[in-house]
């Protein structure tokens, strides 16, 4: 549901010359059936407003409603960005609650002063991390529904029964490589002429990802690896990451961390997740990075860790030389490379992207060898039975922590047994410090996307990430369109 507003010239002297003829408009309409053409009445037009009304073109005294506002001369400020536009923040529905929220309350009053039209509502929620005082605070309008907003925004998927129809809805989707569990919701977004921009689609031109969670995924993810490992060796306790109020509570709970001298921690992936893990190894006391190539080949006198990323864990089947595009583009043409780590490693922090057709780090038979060193994984990636086979299951927040058998790859109770596997597979991390992920995730959103959403979005970058909108499927998106429609996925 895209709408344009062709407005009146307001400079003096009067211009008579508008940006699209009655015709025009009509072609537009047939072109996009889901386009919807406004012009504002102005009885000084070279065409007149009847010659518009023919063409289905609707005449009204101000569009400022509409998406775009296409005129001829300079417009006055406060018509170059749109005068009404609104926001809504919605309240998370999927159980159990997300305390997350896509703009916190100082985030929300920057946007209002920058953009003095600009209203933001946010619907009452007594679960979330930000109280409803707080954004009062800021002159946000606290509602119990938003459904008067223009843009609506959330965190995790909203439940197909709350979908407004033809509302443009902004969240994490989980819809997009065709899971399975979130068909009913795609079907309902396409069925409800939804506009769906799912933040995970919002890229740059070189397909990189502009919003994420993934810092804090490897940062909550990293402290639990070490809460982990002191809970089963005895060592040491940490604190639920949940059960700290922010960051710098959970960073001052590290200086208790006390680590065996030959202990070795190997990282795999150096994206977001990655320095999100990297960020908390480096605060932990006695911890100390290396290379790779001393980590195989050397003892040390403290406890190390090295950060690899694909090019260190995987090898081209044809013997060529690694290539990071090519990796992405075909990863079937890898083998794994990743056992010489696992021999020498006690803690693996997983971290990495992994595809459907991309070699494993190990094999489930692997972990009754005795040259499989590892005994505790902490795979932030949560890639479930796949990547790494010893993840057969998420975990929770309350309840993070699980042992496998190494003789039969079978799940254990947690700390069953010092020589099991014990996995840490929260698949929902960043949740256990909702504030300050809150606050990461909303000042991307603020830089990257909004002046885009507010102002002038010249690459694209909104619409590439809108999966659906007025009844379809986008074009980027129509690779989906048979499983959508019940004919399997293609």
């Amino acid at each position: 549901m895209t709408s344009i507003g062709i407005i009146r010239e307001t400079k003096t002297p009067i211009d008579r010359r508008v940006a699209l003829t009655p015709n025009q408009c009509a072609f537009l309409l047939q072109k996009y059936p889901g386009l919807s053409i406004s012009i504002e009445h102005c009885p000084n037009r070279s065409y007149s407003d009847q010659e518009y009304v023919d063409q289905n073109v609707k005449v009204v005294e101000s569009a400022q409603h509409c998406d775009y506002l296409f005129g001829i001369k300079e417009a006055e400020l406060a018509r170059k960005i749109r005068t009404m536009t609104s926001i809504g923040i919605i309240r998370e529905t999927k159980t159990p609650i997300d305390r997350r929220v896509a703009l916190t309350p100082n985030q929300c009053a920057f946007l209002l002063q920058k953009y003095p039209g600009l209203s933001i509502s946010i619907e009452h929620c007594p679960n979330r991390s930000y109280s409803d005082q707080e954004y009062v605070d800021q002159n946000v309008k606290v509602v119990e529904s938003a459904q008067h907003c223009d843009y609506l925004f959330g965190i995790k998927e909203v439940k197909p029964a709350a979908l407004l129809p033809g509302k443009h809805y902004f969240f994490f989707s989980h819809t997009h490589k065709f899971q399975p569990y979130n068909l009913g919701l795609i079907r309902t977004v396409v069925d409800k002429s939804v506009r769906l921009t799912d933040y995970e689609c919002l890229t740059d031109l070189r397909g990189f990802r502009l919003l994420g969670f993934g810092r804090f995924a490897g940062i909550v993810g990293t402290y639990n690896a070490f809460r982990t490992f002191g809970t089963k060796e005895g060592t040491f306790r940490l604190k639920p990451a949940s059960s700290c109020f922010d960051l710098v509570e959970l960073e001052e709970q590290l200086s208790v961390i006390s680590l065996p001298p030959n202990l070795k921690i190997v990282v795999t992936g150096k994206g977001r997740v990655g320095r999100g893990i990297v960020e908390i190894l480096n605060k932990v006391p006695s911890l100390t990075q290396v290379s790779s190539h001393d980590y195989l080949e050397n003892s040390f006198t403290g406890p190390v860790y090295t950060w690899i990323d694909a090019d260190e864990y995987v090898v081209r089947k044809d013997g060529q030389r690694f290539e990071f595009s090519h990796f992405f583009e075909r990863p079937e043409m890898y083998d794994p490379d990743f056992e010489k780590y696992i021999r020498v490693s006690d803690v693996f922090i997983a971290g990495h992207f992994w595809d459907n057709v991309s070699p494993r780090f190990f094999d489930i038979s692997d972990i009754s060898n005795d040259w499989f060193k590892v005994s505790l994984i902490a795979d932030i990636s949560c890639d479930i039975a796949s990547a790494i086979p010893t993840t057969i299951r998420s975990s929770t927040i309350s309840d993070p922590v699980y042992d496998i058998d190494r003789n039969t790859g079978l799940e254990m109770p947690a700390y069953s047994s010092k020589n099991n596997i014990t996995v840490m597979a929260v698949d929902n991390l960043p949740c256990e410090l909702p504030r300050d992920a809150s606050k990461d995730f909303g000042d991307n959103l603020v830089e990257k996307i909004l002046p885009l959403l507010l102002e002038n979005d010249t690459d694209m970058v909104i619409e590439r990430g809108t999966i659906a909108d007025d009844g379809y499927l986008k074009p980027n998106f129509s690779y989906m369109q048979d499983w959508v429609a019940g004919k399997g996925k293609l």
